[in-house]
């Protein structure tokens, strides 16, 4: 008797109908597959898809199951970044056509680890999340003084502000730049999030910020929350 091929045949994105094509990148995403989501893009495009229907099925929601179990302890870092890097590789290929539509993102958000810290997985990490969500990202990198800060929210005017540090002995120059931020009347201007990890709930409350993150995929739901909230306040 013949013993039948258990081996799965490999699957051609191709020759899958829509629903079917977008659950498999999100399986794609989750295993951190770039080529492959770059292909799946492209062939949803191909088929007419709106960009930003490319991007809120397949992309967006891809990434929300990752934040999911990253936030749940089920992914970590190694693999969460590996599906933001598939998913970059999609929005190489989205970001001009959606440029092009005028497509606005949900918000937008400037993100930085503050003075006198030089470490930024933590940050990378949350930018690439946000990025995920459908967020506009400006990153202002390591090391960032609150001139920087407050050149960035001038010249970009976001909707949030994102601190980090690593360090215990970086964590209250969060405070000094808030504080500038209510010297300087523009507190009330943007939202403030908060995160690293020898931070906690009542620091963030304590340094007046509007939420304290945990990880990434809790920033990403945070910020998603608060442009939300203030969207819903200004429209009642």
């Amino acid at each position: 008797m013949v013993e039948e091929n258990t081996i799965d045949d490999e699957i051609i994105l191709a020759d899958l109908p829509d629903d079917e094509l977008t659950a498999q990148m999100h399986d794609d995403l989750y295993d951190g597959l770039a080529d492959e989501i770059a292909e799946g893009t492209n062939l949803l495009l191909g088929r007419g898809w709106d960009p930003s229907r490319v991007l809120n099925d397949a992309l967006v929601e891809g990434m929300r199951i990752v934040g999911i179990d990253f936030r749940d302890g089920i992914l970590f870092v190694p693999e969460v970044l590996l599906a933001a890097n598939a998913m970059k590789a999609g929005m190489a290929i989205l970001r001009p056509l959606l440029a092009e539509t005028g497509a606005k993102p949900i918000g937008k958000v400037v993100i930085g680890t503050v003075k006198g810290d030089i470490h930024d997985i933590g940050k990378n990490l949350v930018g690439m999340m946000l990025e995920g969500a459908g967020f506009e990202v400006i990153d202002l990198g390591i090391n960032t003084d609150v001139e920087q800060f407050l050149g960035a929210l001038d010249e970009h005017k976001p909707d949030i502000l994102g601190m980090s540090a690593l360090l215990t002995t970086t964590m209250p120059y969060m405070k000094v730049v808030i504080d500038t931020l209510i010297e300087k009347s523009l507190r009330g201007d943007y939202m403030v999030i908060v995160g690293g990890a020898p931070l906690n709930d009542e620091f963030g409350e304590a340094i007046g910020a509007d939420a304290y993150c945990r990880d990434a995929a809790v920033a990403s739901e945070t910020a998603s929350r608060l442009i939300a909230a203030r969207r819903a306040a200004a429209a009642a």
